[in-house]
């Protein structure tokens, strides 16, 4: 009898620790498949090749209306870094404008720099080399080695912010978009974009990036026709006599200070 009570117990044991080894397994295996659940996609891309023919043609601009969607080099077909093709789109539209926004400030910053306000005599010179009466490429080189490597360091930092995004343009998010940098430290006491809160948030965005990109395509058309003139006298007959020929090499930002190849 004892040794059957014994048996009926060591068996009541085994099952008890069956079920405490089933319920760990499972509570396990539930722990597993959350921490591993796959991140749930609450977004679409919608940048295909038929979505960039659409945007052309909406364009109202002459190139839209025209033209339609250019692309002679067909990287709309491509696929940056194993990205994929609409992530790849996704870049290239971000790209477009930000390269607009870079020849608008190049444009009028190349205006600016040719008035007497900027390039003529001054009582404090704006910064230690400065001559009256150098073309703006000229100014810059004779900008001192370190305010060119600070000027360098502030784009770096606002590039660098510009990636912070709560979507990324590559997964879905809107291209062209600066997220607000106020406050992220202590010298950052304006936005990049609508600093002193301008802008209408209700006016037609769609248009106005229609138009920021219109003009973005023209300033790079005006600023490479400043450059093309001023290294190729008369190779922009439009503008030829009105830009200053420039020695040096819009390539090599450093020229002035050292050369890493002589």
């Amino acid at each position: 009898k004892s040794v059957h009570g014994a048996s009926a117990k060591r068996s009541l044991v085994r099952k008890l620790k069956m079920k405490v080894l089933a319920l760990v397994l499972s509570l396990s295996a539930h722990g597993l498949a959350y921490v591993n659940k796959a991140p749930r996609k609450d977004f679409a891309l919608a940048a295909t090749k038929k979505d960039m023919m659409a945007l052309a043609e909406a364009n109202p601009d002459y190139l839209g209306q025209s033209l339609g969607l250019w692309d002679p080099l067909g990287c709309l077909n491509l696929d940056f870094w194993t990205l994929g093709n609409e992530a790849t789109i996704g870049y290239l539209r971000h790209a477009e404008i930000k390269h607009g926004r870079v020849a608008m400030a190049a444009f009028l910053g190349y205006l600016a720099q040719s008035t007497p306000v900027v390039s003529g005599p001054h009582a404090k010179l704006p910064y230690s080399g400065y001559e009256p009466g150098l073309t703006p490429p000229e100014q810059w080189d004779a900008i001192p080695l370190a305010g060119k490597i600070q000027i360098f360091g502030i784009i770096g930092m606002l590039e660098s912010y510009g990636e912070i995004l709560p979507q990324h343009y590559c997964n879905g998010g809107l291209p062209g978009y600066y997220p607000p940098i106020k406050g992220n430290r202590f010298e950052l006491i304006f936005n990049l974009y609508d600093p002193f809160n301008w802008f209408d948030d209700n006016k037609d965005k769609v248009r106005g990036r229609q138009v920021e990109i219109n003009n973005g395509r023209l300033a790079m058309l005006g600023i490479f026709s400043i450059i093309s003139e001023s290294k190729v006298p008369g190779s922009v007959p439009l503008i030829t006599g009105l830009i200053p020929e420039y020695k040096g090499d819009y390539m090599v930002p450093f020229e002035a200070d050292f050369s890493i190849f002589s």
